[in-house]
């Protein structure tokens, strides 16, 4: 327990009506935070939940709809927000893909697959911090930005070529944006690996899910399928004041899967 590390604060999180984005949500209102921005694409009835659950925290809970892949639509997220003078913490955690696991399989994804992807995990990331910088800079601290990656971005495996060459990309933007807006914002990535969430549920036959955490469990060294709520200290760690100094760092929270690969140059 971290204490009240977010006392005041008004964090954002994109994707938030569901795993990690809802996990962060709550984490961050579990330490103090004042306002919780609760971005979502169409889950409404879940992001009311996530405001609901927040609330119970003692924090105000603020929902605001919007397609991050849309530059007019994270304006308004950014709008919503405006109200509240500054942005301590934004956690772009907005996520798509196409599940196309045989990445050998070079027809089972299309050139729409990849602008789709592409146009929301990295240039939604990066149209978010641009409406949000303004914000990020009236923190009386260094804003803090947490992209959330993915293992597959270091490794190139997981649900699709797409996804792992955008979460490669998003992993550059994080380095490149942490060198161009220092010293008043911070730019940091997550990493998980496996995270057992509906999101994950919707690639896999449900009388296979349970074979697939425990075959998870079994590859990763720590023995272990992650939850939502094990990534989310890690999450919201790099945007804390015990992170204040580090920026442009991308931090590996996949129970240890990669120790089996190869030395990763991304990294």
């Amino acid at each position: 327990m971290a204490g009240q590390d977010f006392a005041g604060q008004v964090v954002l999180v994109t994707g938030a009506s569901t795993g990690l984005g809802r996990a962060i949500a709550v984490e961050t209102a579990s330490r103090g935070a004042a306002v919780l921005v609760i971005n979502y694409a169409s889950s409404a009835e879940e992001a009311r939940e996530t405001a609901r659950q927040v609330e119970a925290l003692g924090a105000e809970a603020v929902l605001a709809q919007g397609d991050v892949s849309k530059d007019s639509d994270c304006a308004a997220i950014a709008a919503a927000t405006a109200r509240f003078g500054r942005l301590d913490a934004l956690f772009n955690n907005a996520g798509v893909t196409t599940f196309a696991n045989n990445h050998a399989d070079l027809d089972a994804v299309s050139a729409e697959d990849f602008l789709r992807i592409y146009g929301v995990n990295v240039v939604g990331a990066y149209q978010m911090i641009r409406a949000a910088r303004t914000l990020l800079e009236a923190a009386p601290a260094p804003g803090a930005v947490v992209n959330t990656a993915s293992i597959a971005g270091v490794m190139g495996v997981g649900s699709s070529v797409p996804y792992a060459a955008s979460k490669g990309a998003l992993i550059t933007l994080t380095i490149s944006l942490a060198r161009a807006l220092a010293p008043n914002i911070r730019v940091n990535a997550i990493c998980p690996g496996f995270i057992d969430t509906p999101w994950f549920g919707r690639g896999v036959a449900p009388d296979r899910l349970d074979r697939l955490r425990a075959s998870v469990a079994a590859a990763t060294p720590l023995k272990v399928a992650s939850t939502a709520e094990d990534i989310a200290g890690a999450a919201v760690f790099l945007a804390s004041p015990a992170a204040r100094h580090i920026t442009g760092e991308t931090l590996l929270a996949d129970a240890g899967t990669h120790l089996g690969y190869a030395a990763m140059a991304m990294r």
